[in-house]
């Protein structure tokens, strides 16, 4: 096929994704100095359509990136005022008194809040200072010029299904940069393209994953308690899985339901969507929410590897931010005030060496300031919870975890050194045949659903009548080698029931529903072949999330 011919425009920084990191960096940027160009690209609908979070915020980025964020109408509107953790039986809870917690544990000062309607009210901030912001553009490619990145290709629409150009295609432009940016979240595209083209996970642990659920609903007034924040851990998960849940309760008699299962289970068989459904039938849970409804749906990738799992984050002319590279405290269940902390320091090295006259080197001062400053102090004191807890289980990681976190806290090292992960979360799923199948309740219509009609509460939409986004590496793979050995575990693990695998004539086909995919990554990370690659539909596609 003939090279595609695209129009170019120049900028200073290009900045992919508009999360809190990315647009932390085109807020910086600006404030540096006003006369940067500077681009935010965002494949969503609009800012904040693609954003899923928990979430309890820790304002601690936005003080330092626009500390009279109050007075500007920033959306967080609920100070979290009380703090509740519980290990569950089926029936019965264990509430864990909040004393003997480590310090920053303890949830004082933080808001809960949609990190969609922040980041809304973060692009109206970066326009104000001059930032151009494009929703609906998707970055599919990158542009390099010798060993540096430049650029990126935004904005092709109009494929066939076989990937050739339609009757309505547009080619999409190039825009080049003195630096590119990428903020894609977790398991961008792009952000997997850079890693393994300078090989920037080379003597880094493996990044570790979780898949985070989230349903929001409306309830009964008289069971709602704003300002109140709860975690659980143990039921139904118990020694199946890592994980646990979070309810926040939020203004407006809602609450945010949320599951993590965290994607280095064994069992083939575990169904994490179901998981989640079950959940919401623990009699805490159901009292609470018993004659509300649900509102919203969604489900994410959440990074989980911490601090001996970030990859080198610069290369010549780029940088990843945010959960590109992992910057989750997995204790505390937060990464965005990290993420916008790390778009502030990636800005303010860029400024720099812009204005020293370097253009495309690689961000090593940014790069610096991450690994020792703020967020590497942030991570550093919980890099050994995660590894103990896939070790040795949730007792042993709560005791043990909890005595690392207090002598990183008040000594400032700890006993046990930094832990390593081992495997990826693709190879520590074991073979269908040493493990049993489990049976799950069918979802009842009130409190548990079934996966397609929860996407329907997602609003997510794709043209059907462009390729694919979600290729294989060899198609055969499904049927021939991780059905017979892995009982082809993307029938489960999709938390929007994209995989499925279908007889036809008496043969076993594996079919991708694009349409209904979330965008979680999920399926990048754990089919055990790693056959799977996901990469962007075009730009505007995918879910609508409101208020996640």
């Amino acid at each position: 096929m003939a090279e595609i011919e695209r129009e170019s425009m120049d900028y200073d920084v290009v900045i992919v994704g508009a999360g809190p990191a990315g647009l932390s960096a085109a807020i910086r940027l600006k404030q540096l100095d006003a006369d940067l160009d500077v681009v935010v690209l965002e494949k969503g609908s609009e800012v904040g359509a693609h954003i899923l979070s928990g979430a309890v915020l820790d304002p601690c980025g936005l003080d330092a990136l626009i500390p009279d964020w109050k007075e500007k109408g920033a959306p967080l509107n609920t100070p979290v005022t009380k703090d509740n953790f519980y290990i569950l039986g089926e029936e019965g809870k264990l509430r864990v008194p909040n004393f003997p917690m480590p310090p920053l544990m303890n949830n004082h000062g933080n808001y809960i809040v949609s990190m969609g309607n922040v980041c809304r009210w973060m692009a109206e901030q970066a326009e104000e200072l001059g930032v151009e912001v494009f929703p609906g553009m998707a970055c599919s490619e990158l542009i390099y010029e010798g060993d540096r990145v430049k650029g990126v290709v935004a904005g092709e629409f109009g494929k066939k299904p076989d990937g050739t150009p339609g009757d309505g295609y547009e080619p999409g432009m190039v825009l080049n940069g003195k630096y590119v940016f990428l903020s894609e979240g977790v398991r961008g595209s792009l952000a997997k393209e850079v890693i393994g083209k300078y090989g920037l996970s080379d003597g880094h642990e493996p990044q570790k994953f979780g898949l985070g659920m989230k349903e929001i609903w409306e309830i009964d007034p008289a069971k709602h308690r704003e300002g109140t924040v709860t975690h659980t851990m143990g039921w139904p998960l118990g020694g199946n899985a890592g994980g646990g849940s979070f309810i926040y309760h939020l203004e407006n008699n809602q609450v945010y339901v949320g599951f993590v299962v965290h994607l280095n289970y064994k069992n083939p068989h575990l169904f994490p969507y179901m998981e989640f459904q079950r959940f919401k039938h623990h009699p805490m849970v159901a009292e609470l929410l018993e004659g509300g409804k649900r509102v919203a749906y969604g489900a994410r990738a959440i990074s989980e590897g911490g601090y001996q799992s970030m990859p080198k984050m610069v290369a010549p002319g780029v940088a990843l931010l945010g959960c590109s590279v992992g910057m989750v405290n997995v204790p505390r269940i937060k990464g965005n005030h990290n993420a916008m902390l790390s778009g502030k320091a990636a800005a303010e090295a860029a400024f720099e060496a812009i204005k020293a006259g370097r253009e495309g080197d690689e961000l090593s001062a940014y790069e610096d300031e991450v690994r020792g400053g703020a967020i590497g102090k942030d991570l550093k004191k919980v890099r050994n919870v995660k590894p103990m807890w896939s070790k040795w289980g949730l007792w042993p990681s709560l005791g043990l975890g909890g005595l690392d976190m207090w002598t990183n806290n008040l000594f400032g090292f700890s006993l046990f050194g930094t832990l390593k992960h081992g495997n990826n979360d693709a190879d520590a799923t074991g073979l269908a045949a040493d493990y049993p199948a489990i049976d799950y309740p069918k979802p009842d219509g009130k409190l548990s659903f079934d996966r397609l009609t929860n996407v329907s509460f997602s609003m997510t939409n794709h043209e059907e009548s462009q390729p694919c986004h979600l290729t294989l590496k060899d198609p055969s793979v499904p049927i021939q080698f991780t059905l017979p050995k892995y009982a082809e575990p993307a029938q489960r693990y999709c938390p929007a029931g994209v995989y499925e695998v279908v007889e036809k004539d008496g043969t076993p086909e594996f079919v991708i529903n694009f349409q209904n995919c979330v965008h979680c990554k999920t399926c990048d990370i754990k089919d055990p072949p790693q056959n799977i690659h996901w990469t962007v539909p075009q730009g505007g596609d995918g879910p609508n999330y409101p208020n996640m």
